[in-house]
């Protein structure tokens, strides 16, 4: 079980804003903290214009960007990670 999860700040933060940045997006919470993320953890909103990363759909858990295909959990934000996707394979492998 994570730290977070254990102290039960998984469930009770949510996200309230995300607002972008040249180099970064910031995401606002519930509780009044504003995290400061690289674009570079996050390759799809780095490559993405800023009509495609305005266009975020905020839940209960996180951040979503459909034409994307981007998810993005507080959670997993709070723990300091990143895009956690495996890399396709490229033919020359």
């Amino acid at each position: 079980m994570s730290a977070s999860r254990r102290h039960g700040a998984a469930s009770l933060v949510r996200p309230a804003g995300v607002r972008f940045d040249a180099d970064s997006f910031w995401v606002t919470l519930s509780d009044g903290r504003v995290l400061g993320v690289p674009l570079a953890w996050f390759p799809r909103l780095l490559h993405a214009t800023p009509a495609q990363r305005q266009a975020c759909r905020i839940s209960s858990r996180g951040l979503h960007w459909d034409e994307l295909d981007e998810d993005i959990s507080i959670a997993g934000l709070l723990a300091g990670l990143g895009d956690q996707t495996e890399p396709t394979p490229s033919a020359a492998e």
